[in-house]
């Protein structure tokens, strides 16, 4: 019996160890990132990995136009949403949120999910809480690592997401 425990508690570490050799590994060519934004009363929180373009084409290749994308790397990208919001005229409740998304050449779905903490490619539909659509727009200047950010004009914010030579805008404002 002892030496049954022995196996089992030496397999038990192997794999952690496993995991986080694995972890620090698709970290270091994704590194994690925040990204935060506090005013007039709005808070967002964005919490993700960044892919590199590394020569490839990226959108319609890497990432295939017109299918659900994690949208960023590794474990699914988390939004913290401090107040409910309006998110291009559709209202979200004040809490934490999977951001998915739908890339097309002309405009991006944009998926709220209730589920967080899962891997990437982990996406279960019957989740989604709120889908907007936006425009894409192609940015002048390439980006090499995706990134999101923000940028806020007067009471409204615009999450910005930004890879290779396209930007999608979302805008997002207190709720009334």
């Amino acid at each position: 019996m002892k030496k049954w425990l022995k196996i089992t508690a030496g397999i038990i570490v192997l794999l952690l160890i496993a995991f986080f050799v694995l972890r620090t590994w698709t970290k270091s060519y994704s590194p994690e990132a925040q990204e935060k934004i506090v005013k007039n009363g709005f808070s967002a929180e964005v919490t993700y990995c960044r892919p590199s373009k590394k020569g490839r084409v990226i959108f319609g290749e890497v990432v295939p136009y017109g299918k659900v994308w994690r949208t960023g790397a590794n474990e699914a990208t988390v939004i913290q949403l401090g107040q409910d919001t309006d998110i291009a005229g559709s209202i979200l409740p004040k809490g934490n949120y999977s951001l998915w998304t739908i890339p097309d050449r002309q405009e991006w779905t944009i998926i709220f999910n209730r589920e967080t903490g899962q891997w990437g490619t982990n996406y279960n539909a019957e989740e989604d809480i709120l889908k907007v659509k936006v425009p894409a727009s192609r940015s002048d200047e390439p980006v090499e690592m995706f990134t999101i950010s923000f940028k806020s004009s007067g009471n409204e914010v615009q999450m910005l997401l930004s890879w290779e030579n396209t930007t999608v805008a979302v805008p997002m404002k207190k709720a009334p």
